[in-house]
């Protein structure tokens, strides 16, 4: 059977610290020939009326697969997207953090908390992406990009950056065969991260784990400091610990991959 191009729709909604580089990671050389990949974006803000125009520039574009991507996914816009993808019937995989969850978990008439998704929809939530610390006293825009430029070598080095390139390929490569996609449900753990960067060194694999617990942890002091902390000082102290937590995290990360490269053991994939 012959394969088709398939058209790949990345959806940005807000910032987590997977998207700035999400839509390059299917093609980081410009050389595929079998998927044509296009961004849309609603800026930093995530309320449906800045989410609509991106949305319906998506949708405009008919693409195969939407990789929608956004922190609290349970959100007014981020959940718009997914009804209107399901209304269109295209592919929607959405990529988001901790909080995200929410927006997948129905209780039953028991109570219990069960995994629930559009029809031709999936998830991976990442935990181990955590929000920034969005306090005036604290966040500049120099500030903001270093925050995502340590997260982005912390997901680079881990595997989470491998993770979410096979996941995303797994459905491009069933949608070009014309077969229907399996869309995953991950609730994506420490150990599924360290399983895709393939470290060989069991010291370099232990600073890798090291590093997505503390970005976790990075995202309980920032969550504490932008949402339940009211006094000023206390607030500017959490959000300041958490984003040197994450400095920390990413040297941490760094020192995983010198580790790699002295065995000469670093792996390098190109699955496309």
């Amino acid at each position: 059977m012959d394969e088709r191009k398939v058209k790949v729709a990345v959806l940005k909604m807000g910032c987590i610290g997977a998207a700035p580089l999400l839509e390059y990671l299917l093609d980081e050389r410009a050389q595929r020939k079998d998927i044509e990949v296009r961004a849309f974006s609603s800026g930093s803000k995530l309320l449906p009326e800045f989410c609509r125009e991106s949305i319906d520039d998506a949708l405009r574009w008919s693409p195969d697969l939407a990789v929608l991507v956004s922190p609290n996914a349970a959100l007014p816009g981020p959940t718009l997207a997914r009804d209107r993808f399901h209304e269109a019937n295209i592919a929607a995989l959405t990529v988001g953090d901790g909080p995200s969850l929410k927006a997948f978990q129905k209780k039953d008439a028991d109570g219990e908390k069960k995994t629930t998704a559009h029809p031709r929809q999936g998830f991976v939530i990442l935990p181990m992406d955590p929000m920034i610390g969005a306090r005036k006293e604290t966040l500049d825009a120099t500030e903001m990009v270093l925050f995502n430029s340590d997260l982005l070598r912390v997901l680079s080095v881990t595997g989470v950056v491998r993770l979410l390139r096979r996941t995303i390929d797994g459905i491009v490569q069933s949608l070009a065969q014309g077969k229907e996609p399996e869309m995953p449900k991950l609730h994506t753990t420490k150990e599924d991260c360290i399983k895709n960067a393939g470290f060989h060194n069991p010291y370099a694999r232990a600073k890798a784990y090291a590093a997505l617990q503390m970005t976790e942890s990075v995202a309980t002091l920032t969550t504490e400091a932008c949402f339940r902390e009211k006094e000023k000082e206390r607030c500017t102290l959490l959000a300041t610990a958490a984003h040197e937590l994450l400095r920390a995290a990413a040297r941490l990360a760094d020192e995983a991959r010198e580790v790699e490269k002295t065995n000469d053991a670093l792996l390098k994939t190109s699955e496309s």
